[in-house]
């Protein structure tokens, strides 16, 4: 079918998420026809390498025939069952029993949902939960950050800081929101450390302005992903954690972006050697071939919640047996690849010793990344962190020229982040690093000409 027709049809019938449908009417949508790899193709033929993974998911890279397989087999067996009214299936038992084998500490238990938006729905009524049983009904309010991600839905957009997303009467009641650890945008003339346990500490006073006996817990992406990759000063993780402890509050780590090896570990409170409660997760736990998402849950608050009677919560597809079979391979292969000591040891600090020199470019005020997720800020001044005014949209025009150039990237207003699949080669790193340069001296060209 020819594209004018494809876009036709787009434009007549379907809802685009996070898209402005008359800007998208006027420009047309790219149809993407296919995936191998890291590369994705759109119905013109033009090869693009996938710096984004899809949404942050394909991390074992598309085109992944065991996964196909998987999910074929599984769809002759058993394609549907739910697990409601006392039922279950091996893949949803495989699965459970996997991720508590590979999850921190004493994870031990999950609760399956179809997305990460529906996992922090049930974060919200889990904690809750948590606590009435407890006999602390009055444990309502869950802290988070501005500008974090948790998801679209009612209550996911609600823990969600970004303001945009809370028109229609969000945030839902008792949910609050504290400062993120930005520090190239707010760290202002403060170290990063320094910063770090300064914004650190909005946690301990928002903890004393609602009062302990109010407060359900804290959540918080490891590394804000949406918010444009926001990887917190080294000083910040220790000082949260040590203010959860004390006051024994829940904690909830989002990692549905960085779960399943995008930091070179299962999961990225490995890395910062945090202890959560509650882990929500999606995205790379099939490699986004099928939905799926859930919340582990560490044995504390399983205790609590399967001894209190029904917990009346779930999803017709929570545990769905085909997504659980892929699921399943997805990590199998991981180990089997040894995709997390790859990642460790030798793909990201071969991406991090190429991604730091770009901070040269005359555009770029930083460039950070930890494991294979990373973020440059463009820049009018170097030394003052500046910006470019809003209506210059230099972070669009970026986007828009690495398109063009065959390379996704993805602008959070200026800031250009990519998390590209956990199997990219170095080969393909250094593409990926050839056409962000590329990129940034055409934009760079194009700005000054405005």
């Amino acid at each position: 079918m020819k594209l004018k027709s494809l876009q036709q049809q787009d434009r007549d019938h379907h809802l685009h998420p996070f898209t402005d449908h008359l800007q998208l009417s006027e420009k047309g949508t790219r149809v993407i026809t296919k995936g191998k790899g890291v590369y994705i193709w759109d119905s013109e033929g033009h090869q693009i390498l996938d710096a984004m993974s899809g949404l942050w998911c394909v991390n074992l890279g598309y085109g992944r025939e065991e996964l196909i397989q998987a999910a074929y087999k599984q769809m002759q067996e058993l394609p549907y069952y739910n697990n409601f009214f006392q039922c279950t299936h091996p893949p949803a038992i495989e699965l459970s029993s996997k991720l508590g084998a590979i999850s921190p500490a004493d994870l031990n238990h999950v609760f399956f949902t179809g997305s990460g938006s529906e996992a922090n729905d049930t974060v919200v009524r889990m904690v809750r939960r948590y606590w009435q049983l407890l006999g602390q009904p009055e444990k309502q309010i869950i802290l988070s950050r501005k500008n974090a991600y948790h998801g679209s839905t009612v209550a996911a957009a609600s823990l969600g800081g970004m303001s945009g997303m809370h028109e229609g009467g969000l945030p839902i009641p008792n949910i609050h929101h504290i400062a993120q650890p930005y520090w190239f945008e707010e760290g202002g003339d403060n170290d990063p450390d320094a910063f770090g346990l300064e914004v650190a500490q909005e946690l301990e006073h928002a903890i004393h302005h609602y009062g302990v006996e109010n407060i359900a817990g804290f959540i918080a992406e490891p590394i804000q992903g949406a918010g444009g990759v926001i990887i917190p000063p080294e000083s910040y993780w220790p000082a949260i954690q040590n203010i959860i402890d004390e006051h024994e509050i829940l904690l909830i780590a989002d990692e549905v972006i960085t779960g399943f090896g995008r930091l070179g570990e299962w999961f990225a409170t490995d890395v910062y050697q945090i202890k959560p409660d509650l882990i929500p997760f999606a995205k790379g736990v099939t490699s986004g071939y099928l939905p799926l998402g859930g919340v582990l849950v560490n044995d504390k608050v399983t205790d609590v919640i399967s001894k209190g009677g029904e917990f009346v919560h779930g999803f017709t597809y929570s545990g769905h047996p085909v997504a659980c079979a892929v699921a399943l391979e997805n990590l199998e292969i991981i180990e089997r690849e040894n995709i997390l000591e790859l990642v460790k040891n030798k793909t990201a600090p071969y991406l991090e010793e190429r991604w730091k020199k770009l901070s040269d470019h005359p555009l770029i005020g930083e460039a950070r990344i930890k494991g294979l997720v990373a973020a440059i800020e463009i820049s009018n001044n170097k030394e003052t962190r500046g910006r470019f005014s809003s209506d210059i949209s230099a972070g669009s025009i970026c986007r828009d020229i690495a398109i063009s150039n065959g390379l996704v990237m993805r602008a959070v207003g200026d800031t250009m982040i990519i998390a590209p699949p956990l199997i990219i080669s170095e080969s393909e790193i250094d593409e990926l690093i050839d056409k962000t340069t590329k990129t940034l001296d055409e934009t760079n060209r194009h700005i000054s000409s405005l």
